[in-house]
């Protein structure tokens, strides 16, 4: 099976043009190709971690990834599946964004003798001009077509302001920058981005003649990452100081029935033989499955001793037995009053709820246990002394607990 048709084989692929040429260049190692990070927090996340997998797997096959680091377009904003503006961040964060990002890549992606390259669109966009902009890109894309395009869709009722209406051309303009400074002839993203990934390819093609050769091609894994990752508490992210490798593994064990064997074929590089025969599970088998994808995914991120720490502690907690890497939260003196703690501000203090509303509904409804003891009061409070030693094993519903201890 040749490297095009296992993307294809696995689900990845949902749109593209030049479908021989591109197929050619992926099976030949001769693809250039880039996938742009915009550093909107402090470190990435599940949905970046899909295009980080096929990243390294397009590597492995001999093809050259480029990891574009928005600098210039997260000042921006990339308005694609949003309702509202996104907050606008300071140079300074978006710096140390970018920093956090990069040591993050070079875990998945092999850097070294040029296997990779990663890159700051910010080198020329906030270098541009703004008549010189208009002037040289403003031709070639008109207002009828942006305005259809589906990264608009969702704003055009509540407004579309004109600082995210750039946005595409400056997608656009980063496809024709990298073509030209690294000889990049494709461009992966998610379906929600194929207007924008369109508008590059035709600005090459047009702005360059046409033995230009630029391809795109968009994949389902994106706009799947967008619906993942995400839980009552926040994003799941990849740096373990945000969420642990055991936080980690227990959210890919969690994943629904229906969607783990989708999971397996998307994230891991298990051998697509191994996975078809996995298509017969059913039943408890498919416990084990959601155990090999979660451990294969921590190990991925984490590393092989993570992962191993992280199954033995979630069958352990499960199985009634002494579970080490149960993650942790920590009270401080300074959180106690009269030396007691209420159980809402413990469920949000555990990362378990997000707000004190959230714990308070929880609560109400019966989703919280202490010690595998459900607690309906709301105003229940624990000592700083039962906080020692052992701790409390707080529960939120099924799949979400902490052991709560004294710092």
């Amino acid at each position: 099976m040749t490297c095009y048709e296992e993307l294809q084989a696995r689900g990845l692929i949902a749109q593209v043009t030049d479908e021989d040429e591109i197929r050619e260049m992926i099976d030949t190692g001769k693809a250039v190709f880039y996938i742009g990070f915009d550093p909107t927090a402090d470190s990435l996340h599940v949905g970046h971690f899909m295009a980080l997998c096929l990243m390294k797997r397009l590597q492995m096959a001999g093809n050259k990834p480029i990891a574009l680091l928005g600098g210039g377009t997260g000042m921006i904003g990339d308005p694609s599946g949003k309702t509202d503006m996104r907050p606008m961040m300071s140079p300074e964060t978006i710096n140390h964004n970018i920093d956090c990002f990069r040591a993050q890549m070079s875990r998945f992606i092999d850097f070294s003798d040029g296997k990779a390259i990663m890159v700051n669109n910010a080198d020329w966009l906030t270098k541009l001009n703004y008549i010189e902009m208009l002037r040289e890109v403003g031709p070639y894309f008109t207002v009828n077509n942006m305005l259809r395009a589906r990264c608009y869709e969702q704003r055009m009722e509540k407004g579309l302001s004109f600082l995210e209406f750039n946005y595409m051309i400056m997608q656009s303009y980063d496809f024709y920058m990298l073509y030209q400074k690294y000889g990049c002839n494709m461009q992966f993203g998610g379906d929600d981005q194929w207007s924008n990934m369109l508008g590059g390819t035709e600005l090459i093609r047009r702005k360059l003649g046409k033995d230009a050769y630029a391809m795109t091609i968009t994949l389902l894994l994106n706009s799947e990452g967008k619906k993942m990752g995400k839980t009552e508490s926040g994003a799941v992210w990849l740096d373990p100081n945000k969420t642990s490798p055991f936080d980690f593994y227990q959210y890919w064990r969690n994943v629904s029935d229906a969607d783990v064997l989708k999971c397996i074929r998307l994230l891991t590089f298990l051998p697509l033989e191994q996975i078809n025969e996995m298509e017969k599970w059913e039943g408890s088998q498919l416990n084990q499955a959601k155990e090999i994808l979660a451990y294969e995914l921590t190990s991925l991120v984490h590393g092989a001793p993570e992962a191993e720490k992280a199954q033995s502690g979630a069958r352990a907690l499960f199985q009634g037995g002494a579970a080490a890497e149960i993650p942790t939260a920590k009270v401080l003196e300074g959180d106690l009053r009269d030396g007691n703690i209420d159980l809402i501000s413990l469920l949000v203090k555990a990362g378990l709820a997000a707000t004190r509303n959230e714990a308070r509904r929880a609560i109400e409804q019966g989703g919280v246990s202490v010690n595998d003891e459900v607690i309906r009061d709301v105003k229940a409070l624990f000592s700083g002394e039962k906080l020692n030693g052992e701790g409390l094993l707080l529960r939120k519903g099924k799949k979400n607990f902490k052991k709560i201890l004294m710092g």
